[in-house]
């Protein structure tokens, strides 16, 4: 299979949940190689839709979205395998232990033993969950579950993660762990559409932002793209998405 210059490419998304109430209208953005993409916008404005859109969960009423130049209709396990997801709320089955789950998601991706066990140790070590590595999922807490959701989707290494809200419920050394191993995994080659409120930490990690607003995207680029498009340039990113958002409701 050829090279392709995006490793997500949606292209005139539109959809929702009622076909006569779409909560997307046309969002196109593309997210490429060794890039993290921040998708930014108030509570309803359609992030986790178009995140749900991309993996799967919710099918287009127009539009297309290819990932690695595949669509799920051409090759379904090809689009699915590049996946990694970390959802906003925790999912994990309540009587396996941490190390259950991280070997049950390397298996699922053809992870080799050998790497399994290197990033598994890496990432116990890194996210501080060593000693809670046979402890049953239904005995975390809340952060540490959301650290296991985490180490799941970085154990796999697949070439594109959707990371939606990954902050909620980690402690700053968490938060600290998950920001530089997003830095070295892109350095890698793997992509990142990150989704978080927290704007003042993702302006230095991101390379450029998708703001979304009532289903459209009102403003796309770098940070300096960003402040083009806002009329303020030299403001931080928290300054120029308020800005936007109070135009984008004007109008």
């Amino acid at each position: 299979m050829k090279e392709v210059s995006e490793i997500l490419s949606v292209s005139g998304l539109s959809g929702g949940y009622s076909l006569n109430r779409p909560v997307l209208h046309e969002v196109s953005f593309q997210v490429r190689p060794g890039e993290m993409v921040g998708l930014i916008g108030l509570n309803g404005a359609g992030k986790s839709t178009t995140m749900k859109h991309i993996l799967g969960l919710m099918n287009p009423h127009k539009g297309e979205i290819r990932v690695q130049g595949r669509t799920r209709s051409q090759d379904a396990e090809g689009y699915h395998g590049a996946l990694g997801f970390v959802p906003e709320s925790p999912i994990l089955y309540e009587e396996m232990t941490v190390r259950e789950h991280l070997e049950f998601t390397a298996r699922s991706y053809g992870v080799s033993k050998a790497d399994y066990e290197a990033r598994s140790a890496a990432l116990s070590g890194m996210f501080r969950m060593e000693e809670k590595m046979d402890s049953l999922s239904s005995h975390l807490s809340k952060g540490m579950r959301q650290k296991v959701m985490i180490m799941c989707a970085f154990v796999a290494r697949p070439s594109l993660y959707i990371i939606d809200e990954p902050f909620l419920g980690l402690d700053p050394l968490g938060i600290r762990s998950l920001l530089d191993f997003m830095v070295e995994i892109k350095q890698t080659g793997a992509s990142i559409l990150l989704s978080s409120h927290i704007l003042s930490t993702i302006e230095n990690y991101c390379e450029r932002f998708v703001v979304l607003h009532h289903g459209r995207i009102i403003a796309q680029g770098s940070l300096e793209d960003i402040a083009e498009q806002a009329g303020k340039p030299g403001l931080p990113l928290e300054q120029l998405f308020y800005a936007l958002i109070q135009d984008g409701s004007r109008r």
